[in-house]
């Protein structure tokens, strides 16, 4: 089934029409974004159950963005009527551009063109089997105490299993002069943590889900907390890791955090009108071995990430950032595209309507390959499968990464040893352990279980994957 519009979006088109078209008497382009959006999250552990709204990503609103013939100002607020465009008018008027008037002392105002507005018209909604809305909070926590049950009956020694799922369902409607464009979304994604324990000793384990779609992601959920509890329980038995440089197989969660961190990142192009980016100076030049393909793009693949156009009216696009080793391009939102006198990628998007839009991933991954799994882990003479990221930083100017994984599981003379090491810090310089890569896996997955922030704060809901990939890395 497809995600049906908005009823309150439909009903304030005819406002925001007139508000537009208000505005363009005064100044040449003139846009307006309006969203509707609704989320709700659930957690069930052995002490709480709860069902709450996230702030984050519920509400509505609208941002308009205006171009005075050398600059942009945008101006957001969360009521629109009739009666409301004369007081909206004379705000921008008043209160907007008299800003541009007042930069600090060093601040020099920059100069653009006008941003591109070719005629486009459309309308469309991803797909989901079962409504979360329609579903209701009973079921959905029903779901997940049964999970959480499930996984805290593996042993005595599981200390707790807690299950937790989340979804957004939002509409976006796009105006400007030559642009009417709607689209309709909904992702749901889930999990479970299970913690457990010997004596003063705890460990722990986590799984995530996501999909574009519905509360049909809970069926996945259900096949895998026992084998979780079961990483738990291995996890008990982990010995610290000696540090080195080691070759190592990493899973495709794994793959996508160093996709994510080592270099989406780096490719955010905002970054590069700020000179804080290292990739700037290497487009066109290689980074990685030539087994790599990197893609980024809303329209790259159906996940949390996915949409049809971004906070700025660009279509969604899927942009090949290393082809073969060789970088490419970057991404970019519109007005850095602008300022880098390139083709803005889509990547364009807002926490909030009540905030600015930056260039932020979307679906992040490597392309598959031709090796098998087996082949690559059979090609190890001492090494480590890498499994369960928890956590990353990247530094784009000097092009270093930092990441945490939970799991290291010994690979020895070709086979897994059974020993497991934990945790492992992932270190080192980002071209380095990219043009190491020497093994590529057919299979790939992303997932869409978290959020990625820019400067700790401008959230939004990002994928990342890729298949297995085979490579040295240093660890910690």
């Amino acid at each position: 089934m497809k995600v049906k519009s908005s009823n309150y979006l439909k009903e304030m088109k005819p406002v925001l029409i007139h508000l537009r078209d208000r505005l363009l008497e005064e100044y040449p382009y003139v846009s307006i974004l309006a969203t509707d959006s609704v989320s709700r999250q659930y957690s069930v552990s052995r002490t709480v159950t709860s069902a709450n709204m996230i702030p984050l990503m519920s509400g509505r609103g609208f941002v308009i963005k205006i171009y005075d013939g050398t600059s942009y100002g945008e101006y957001s607020f969360n009521e629109i009527s009739e009666e409301r465009i004369e007081e909206i008018l004379r705000r921008i008027r008043e209160e907007l551009w008299p800003m541009s008037k007042k930069l600090p002392q060093g601040v020099k105002k920059s100069v653009y063109a006008m941003v591109e507005d070719e005629p486009m018209v459309f309308a469309d909604s991803t797909e989901y089997e079962i409504d979360p809305l329609a579903y209701g909070d009973e079921a959905i926590l029903r779901e997940l105490t049964q999970i959480s049950e499930t996984g805290r009956a593996c042993s005595e020694k599981i200390l707790d299993c807690r299950a937790f799922a989340s979804f957004q369902k939002y509409s976006k409607l796009f105006l400007s002069k030559n642009r009417d464009m709607e689209q309709n979304v909904l992702w749901m994604a889930g999990g479970f943590s299970v913690m457990a324990s010997r004596g003063e000793e705890i460990k722990s384990s986590y799984k995530s889900f996501s999909n574009l779609g519905g509360a049909e992601v809970l069926e996945r959920m259900r096949d895998g907390v026992e084998d979780t509890a079961r990483v738990a329980l291995e996890l008990l038995d982990s010995e610290p890791i000696r540090p080195g440089e080691y070759t190592c197989i990493c899973r495709p969660e794994v793959t996508g955090m160093i996709v994510h961190e080592a270099f989406g990142h780096g490719v955010e192009m905002d970054m590069f009108v700020k000179k804080r980016a290292q990739a700037e100076e290497f487009v066109g030049k290689q980074v990685a071995s030539d087994l790599v393909t990197m893609h980024d793009g809303a329209g790259a693949a159906g996940e949390v990430a996915t949409y049809f156009f971004d906070d700025e009216g660009i279509p969604a696009k899927d942009t090949t950032i290393i082809d073969h080793g060789i970088l490419q391009a970057g991404i970019s939102d519109a007005q850095s595209a602008m300022h880098l006198g390139t083709a803005p990628t889509g990547n364009g998007r807002r926490e909030s309507y009540q905030r600015k839009a930056y260039t932020r991933m979307t679906n992040t991954f490597f392309e598959g390959g031709v090796d098998r799994v087996e082949d690559m882990i059979a090609s190890v003479d001492y090494g480590f499968l890498l499994e369960e990221p928890s956590s990353g930083m990247e530094d784009p100017k000097n092009w270093g990464i930092q990441c945490m994984v939970s799991i290291a599981r010994e690979i020895r003379d070709g086979k897994l040893t059974g020993k497991i090491f934990s945790p492992v810090v992932l270190t080192g310089y980002v071209p380095d352990l990219l043009k190491s890569i020497s093994m590529v896996s057919e299979e790939v997955e992303l997932g869409g279980g978290g959020m990625c922030g820019k400067g700790y704060k401008e959230w939004v809901k990002v994928s990342d994957g890729g298949p297995h990939i085979k490579a040295r890395i240093r660890l910690g």
